[in-house]
C-alpha cells in the first residue's frame, strides 16, 4: 500500500505539472478580436466622417470635387454605469463604487455602458478643386471647425490636380 501511495502521488504530480506547463491562449484571442473591433469601430467613424464631409462640401460653390481625410487622436471611449455608496462615520467619510451589470442572452453578464464617445478628431485635410481659391479655403475651413471641435491650424485645404 504505501509503495501504492508514493506511484499515485508522482502520477498527479506529473499530470499538474503537464496542466500547468500548456499553453494558454483563450484569452490574449479575445484581447486581440476585441482590439480588431475597437479598431474596425474607429476606422468606420473615420470614413463615415469623411464620406458626410465630402457630400457637404462638393455641394459647396467654388468647391468642386472634393476628398476629404480626417484623422483621430483618441479611440473611441464606453463610460460604464456605477452605483455610489456614500457612508460617514464621525471621523471619516468613505465611498465606495460598484459596477452594473446587464443580463444578456448570448454573453450572460456586461457592464452595462451609461454613454459611447465618439474619437476625438485630431486633424482634417481637404483636397478640392477650388483649394486655390482663398474665399473657397476660408469657407470650408469655418465649414469644419463648425462640424468638429478642431482648432483652425489643424485644418488643410489644398488645390486637387
Amino acid at each position: 500500500m504505501p509503495g501504492q501511495n508514493k506511484w499515485i502521488l508522482l502520477l498527479l504530480a506529473g499530470v499538474l505539472l503537464l496542466v500547468l506547463a500548456l499553453p494558454v491562449s483563450g484569452p490574449k484571442e479575445q484581447e486581440t478580436e476585441g482590439t480588431k473591433k475597437e479598431t474596425e469601430v474607429e476606422e468606420d467613424y473615420a470614413s463615415q466622417a469623411e464620406e458626410k464631409l465630402e457630400r457637404i462640401l462638393t455641394q459647396m460653390e467654388g468647391a468642386g470635387k472634393v476628398k476629404v481625410m480626417i484623422t483621430l487622436s483618441s479611440s473611441s471611449e464606453k463610460v460604464v454605469e456605477k452605483d455610489e455608496e456614500t457612508s460617514q462615520d464621525e471621523s471619516q467619510n468613505s465611498t465606495s463604487e460598484t459596477t452594473v451589470y446587464e443580463e444578456t442572452a448570448d454573453r450572460g453578464q456586461t457592464p452595462y455602458v451609461a454613454k459611447e464617445l465618439t474619437p476625438a478628431v485630431e486633424g482634417v485635410v481637404v483636397l478640392c478643386e477650388g483649394g486655390d481659391e482663398p474665399v473657397v479655403v476660408q469657407q470650408i475651413t469655418e465649414a469644419v471647425e463648425a462640424l468638429f471641435p478642431v482648432e483652425s491650424h489643424k485644418i488643410k485645404v489644398v488645390k486637387m490636380k
